[in-house]
């Protein structure tokens, strides 16, 4: 099945915005971050109307000042009690005004609620109609979800679905990933690195084997893993240049068999259904 988030090529490294725009000592920081990402072909960048109840979204709006809006695919999502059409509206026009744009390229819904998706697919449906969003998707949603999803009108239209997912959290594979590889719906990954700092993950022998052999750092090497399939979008936090950096680099990496087969000796692929994992 044809795959849209595959042909606008927006398989890769995005930008991640959780947490940021909360602390005014690291603005500065964080907006010249999120510019070298753009000035050097990042194009994606992942927010939402939770991360600091919006001042994630004003930091972006600052940011990308002065850009060229249609070179950048911008990324937001809504909460599950904002999940009927006219919350939906509402959330979106919000967004929208702290991120000083009047559009959104992707418009998520950010988990799982008490809202009919029937009630949400048709709220998007409208917003798209309208060209207040290109596209539309849902994130932490799991197969039997995306099933229901699929099942109500317009629910096959879902754009992408977002989901954790990184070395030490695979659960995705055992069946999600195929799913919505069949169905041609777009898969983002996010926290590559897992929460907190990104020391999270714990650091092997064989990671640090396979990050000496590409003069890599291990964190570069989870990247690279997560990027391996050149299928999903994968969104790092980008709150430092160096990091942006660091992460541009992985892209470039190319881990071979022998190396993809050493890492899953110490992180094993699931062999059975995991409950999906979530932060």
């Amino acid at each position: 099945m044809s795959n849209q988030f595959l042909d606008l090529n927006l398989a890769g490294i995005g930008m991640g915005t959780w947490a940021m725009g909360e602390d005014k000592s690291k603005r500065k920081d964080e907006i010249a971050s999120l510019r070298y990402g753009l000035d050097n072909g990042l194009k994606v960048i992942d927010t939402a109307e939770m991360y600091g109840e919006g001042k994630s979204e004003s930091l972006i709006g600052q940011a990308l000042k002065g850009y060229d809006r249609s070179k950048v695919f911008l990324i937001s999502k809504f909460y599950p009690y904002h999940a009927t059409p006219e919350l939906e509206r509402r959330s979106l026009e919000n967004s929208l005004k702290r991120l000083k744009t009047d559009y959104l390229d992707l418009y998520l819904l950010h988990w799982r609620g008490n809202k009919r998706l029937s009630e949400t697919v048709a709220g998007l449906k409208q917003l798209q109609k309208e060209g207040l969003i290109r596209y539309w998707g849902v994130s932490n949603f799991d197969v039997a979800d995306m099933e229901e999803l699929f099942s109500v009108p317009g629910g096959c239209e879902c754009f992408a679905n977002e989901d954790l997912y990184n070395l030490d959290k695979r659960g995705v594979e055992y069946d999600l990933l195929d799913w919505q590889k069949q169905k041609g719906v777009g898969f983002i990954g996010y926290s590559p690195f897992n929460s907190g700092d990104g020391n999270s993950i714990r650091v092997t022998n064989n990671l640090k084997i396979v990050a000496r052999d590409h003069d890599a750092s291990v964190h570069q090497i989870m990247l690279a893993w997560a990027l391996r399939s050149n299928r999903i979008l994968t969104i790092p936090k980008a709150g430092k240049i160096s990091h942006v950096k660091d992460n541009l680099a992985a892209s470039t990496i190319k881990l071979t068999q022998d190396e993809l087969e050493l890492i899953n000796a110490d992180f094993p692929q699931p062999t059975n259904k995991e409950p999906l994992a979530m932060i």
